[in-house]
């Protein structure tokens, strides 16, 4: 692997994995548009450490005080929300990896996706505060994280629209959204990590490794320090129009030319 491939891979992972844009779906692009092959996907396993390392330093504070009151709301509330992510990872990850080995869903995927992320700005925020979260609220968004195993699905998107639908205020939504990525994303890291292990035979040298997951660590805490912003203030629907016309080029494909992608039907 080059370090032109590394960084370019890297800066994907990173933005894609905060930004609700699904950064499985665009690895998926990549497979498919670029030919990206075994040893890029061993390579992007690796670099959701930098991801991982972009969570932890937005969110030091919050990680500290979980580590040193571990019994307090907001831990229990991640426990909880982790449990319906887990569950669905397991039973589900046969159809997951044949979803994602086919990209046959690819396109629906964006389109849903982008709805959700437009329905959620539809509704009317109660602003409700850490405070009034309920065990329930944490199941729903660990929930809603699970089914965004699916190519295509966003988790960042589905797990802050959850929280929208269940009335959190939008500060609180992303919050909890980027905090529970981290048990996901380590726990899927590990998995992923464990089955390629198992004789592959792929080597990555160390210094694209580094670049990779450097670049993915500066990425990811530029787009979380953005959704951030986005959502004191602003609106995610503009992400709609974007995963919607991917939706759409990967349906027309789909449909019509099957250059890229397996048919739809």
């Amino acid at each position: 692997m080059t370090l032109w491939e590394a960084l370019i891979l890297g800066l994907v992972q990173g933005l894609t994995e905060f930004l609700p844009v699904s950064s499985s779906g665009h690895l998926v692009l990549l497979q498919r548009l670029f030919g990206v092959n075994e040893a890029v996907l061993t390579f992007d396993v690796m670099v959701h450490l930098g991801t991982l390392l972009a969570v932890i330093t937005v969110f030091r504070q919050d990680i500290s005080a979980m580590i040193r009151r571990p019994w307090d709301k907001l831990p229990r509330l991640i426990i909880v929300g982790v449990i319906p992510t887990a569950v669905i990872g397991f039973v589900f990850s046969d159809f997951f990896a044949q979803l994602f080995s086919t990209g046959q869903t690819l396109g629906i995927g964006f389109l849903v996706t982008g709805a959700i992320l437009w329905l959620a700005e539809s509704i009317r925020s109660r602003n409700r505060s850490l405070h009034s979260m309920t065990y329930g609220d944490a199941a729903f968004i660990g929930l809603m994280q699970g089914l965004a195993i699916l190519p295509a699905v966003s988790r960042s998107g589905l797990t802050i629209a959850g929280a929208l639908f269940r009335g959190l205020d939008r500060e609180l939504a992303a919050r909890y959204s980027f905090l529970l990525s981290l048990p996901a994303i380590l726990g899927a890291s590990v998995l992923e990590a464990k089955d390629l292990s198992i004789g592959s035979g792929v080597e990555i040298s160390l210094l694209p490794l580094l670049v990779g997951i450097i670049t993915a660590s500066v990425s990811g805490y530029v787009a979380i320090k953005f959704m951030l912003r986005l959502l004191a203030s602003g609106s995610i629907r503009k992400f709609s129009y974007y995963v919607w016309i991917l939706g759409v080029l990967v349906l027309v494909d789909q449909l019509f030319t099957h250059r890229f992608f397996a048919p739809l039907f």
